[in-house]
């Protein structure tokens, strides 16, 4: 069943003026509830504009964009409560942070849901404990956190509100590649945990070979592909002409296909190279003893 679609989705910055520009044109996609998409496209190509569709923070230029099959933009309005179910995490969010504790930055999206005080304290609880963050840590000032822990915090404030999708923008920015790590798989435990809509914009290909189920590929601003990550994998010439670098495990086996050295599917994670390689030497090795 699906929960978010665009139809014929255009937008236009500076409509009517000299600066006019369209960022995204034609769209028309739609994303199936459950499991992790990640967006990527090379800078300009209009992925960040599509996404602030999604919770209505831009409005189209033309076409629509429905949630659970209703013009969120309906008689020109705003949907009600959309942004407390499509919840957007921006670049930097720990640029975000305000209030004086860690609990408070946590508990202010369910706040400003008006939920009574024992929920929101449970949901500041279990998503903490999430993200590893202790009952010390709660009544600390975010201020006096490491910059990896406070992106943990910005995320939790995000999930606390239980939105139906959270759409994350480059998530990992800046973080090094523990700090990658950690947050993508705390990202992947709460989607499979709550069954959460979870859309990533990300430039690296490696980390969305790893946690996406699907993945949506703009090009200057119109719609590539939209298919399993492994379908997407296998255009790999055609995405690294739009300036986008495939995993690297991807293109060594891409150089060896050239070479007459031909594994069964597509390769695009380490570990999948492994399960190749490995079955390739079996058979290779049961073809010696024949």
């Amino acid at each position: 069943m699906s929960i978010l679609q665009t139809e014929n989705l255009t937008y236009v910055y500076g409509k009517g003026t000299p600066f006019e520009r369209t960022a995204v044109d034609n769209v028309s996609l739609t994303i199936e509830k459950g499991g992790i998409t990640g967006i990527i496209g090379h800078t300009g190509s209009g992925k960040s504009t599509l996404i602030q569709h999604f919770n209505g923070l831009l409005k189209p230029s033309s076409g629509r964009v429905l949630f659970n099959g209703e013009d969120i933009w309906e008689n020109g309005k705003i949907m009600p409560g959309l942004r407390f179910r499509v919840g957007l995490v921006f670049q930097y969010p720990e640029y975000q942070l305000f209030e004086e504790t860690v609990y408070r930055d946590i508990a202010f999206g369910p706040g400003n849901m008006k939920l009574p005080e024992k929920e929101i304290r449970e949901r500041v609880l279990e998503t903490a404990a999430l993200f590893g963050i202790d009952s010390a840590m709660l009544e600390k000032s975010p201020f006096e956190l490491s910059g990896g822990q406070k992106r943990r915090v910005a995320i939790a404030g995000v999930m606390a509100m239980r939105p139906e999708v959270i759409i994350f923008d480059e998530p990992a920015a800046g973080l090094d590649p523990r700090g990658r790590r950690e947050v993508f798989d705390i990202i992947e435990k709460y989607c499979r945990k709550t069954g959460c809509t979870v859309l990533i914009v990300s430039h690296s290909m490696e980390d969305m070979a790893a946690v996406a189920d699907r993945l949506i590929v703009m090009n200057h601003g119109s719609l590539f592909c939209h298919c399993p990550v492994n379908e997407a994998f296998s255009k790999s010439g055609e995405i690294s002409a739009m300036g986008l670098d495939v995993p690297q495990i991807t293109r060594v086996f891409s150089m060896l296909k050239k070479e007459n050295i031909i594994f069964d599917d597509e390769v695009y994670t380490v570990d999948s190279a492994v399960k190749q390689i490995t079955d390739y030497l079996s058979r290779k090795g049961g073809e010696g003893r024949c």
